[in-house]
């Protein structure tokens, strides 16, 4: 029997398709991150040793195993492999977003169904199945200051209607690790690949503050990296691939920020069209009044939500709306 078509309306398909400059075909990579390490295994081998301080040579020892067709609100695993027991899951991000620890979870999820797919394992067995123990990693290299390193915990979504943590018997720690050029430079000492990386990807801002379009700076970034060394074998023989990857990458920031702007003239739309029949209904003066004043809270939670929906956490929603953390909770149970 065919599945029933369901009717979606246009913003609940905003939010369930995925983006639209995302490649189709996961065989081409939509990260550059993702292509230079998943083809140069002496590289991603060199990356594992400095997070872990180990000192392992041999990259054949190394399975990817990056489930390709994985997809949870338009995100995908960026890379995973298996290595000395370990299932190594890393995630490029050029955002803040805190609900990595749940998104991990879910990619942890998927990972171990396959693993245990192929041993031909059964969940109701006597025997236990063993598992490669998690290594969970955010490569960030936003525009927003982070630390060089810091965590991230599943236990800290896991808050009751006050805002107090709950006890819990699941946790998932999440490590993010600040690439930007210039951080971190005990990490990109040992493994070159990543320093020529951020350095590349630190000349496109600099182009880009200098006024210079995105295309643009793409170009200028690589004619510049490919003179001095840096990525030079990628740039040369790949250009074409790799400035496709970069664009991807940089359409997709600018399709969230079209999605921020729809829910900022969304809200404004509905909070007058409420503020006039609430107006009619207490008289021209008090109405108008206060018609305006629901209508700005109706706007401003419409944008919250929107913020939230996109990856920020409710601290960076305070930070750019200028609200406390207490004001965005109020505006949302507000208006839900």
């Amino acid at each position: 029997m065919k599945n029933k078509m369901q009717f979606y309306s246009r913003r609940q398909r905003l939010f369930r398709l995925q983006l639209p400059h995302f490649f189709a075909n996961r065989k081409v990579k939509d990260r550059l991150f993702c292509y230079l390490f998943e083809n140069d295994r002496k590289a991603l081998l060199q990356l594992y040793n400095a997070l872990n301080h180990s000192n392992y040579q041999d990259e054949n020892a190394l399975q990817i195993v990056t489930l390709e067709n994985v997809v949870y609100m338009s995100m995908k695993n960026d890379l995973a492999f298996l290595l000395i027991g370990t299932l190594n899951l890393y995630e490029h991000q050029s955002t803040i977003c805190p609900n990595m620890p749940l998104r991990f979870l879910l990619y942890l999820a998927a990972e171990y169904e396959v693993l245990a797919a192929r041993e031909k394992a059964t969940l109701y067995g006597k025997k236990l199945i063993q598992l490669p123990a998690p290594q969970c990693v955010v490569f960030y290299n936003g525009n927003e200051e982070i630390p060089d390193e810091q965590f991230l915990y599943l236990s800290d979504a896991f808050q009751d209607e006050k805002g107090h943590k709950r006890d819990s018997s699941l946790e998932l720690k999440v490590r993010v690790l600040n690439i930007n050029h210039g951080h971190n430079a005990a990490l990109t000492k040992v493994c070159g690949l990543l320093g020529e990386y951020a350095h590349f990807i630190a000349k496109i801002k600099e182009f880009q503050r200098n006024g210079l379009s995105t295309d643009l700076a793409v170009d200028s970034a690589m004619e510049y990296c490919i003179e001095h060394g840096i990525l030079e074998d990628t740039l040369t023989m790949f250009r074409a691939e790799v400035k496709k990857m970069l664009l991807t990458e940089y359409n997709e920031k600018k399709h969230l920020r079209l999605l921020r702007a729809e829910a900022r003239e969304e809200g404004r739309i509905e909070g007058r069209e409420e503020g006039r029949i609430e107006g009619r209904e207490e008289g021209r003066a008090e109405g108008h009044t206060e018609g305006v004043k629901e209508g700005e809270q109706k706007e401003r939670s419409s944008l919250i939500r929107k913020m939230l929906q996109n990856g920020c956490s409710v601290e960076q929603a305070a930070k750019l709306t200028g609200l406390s953390p207490q004001e965005i909770q109020d505006a949302l149970q507000k208006h839900p």
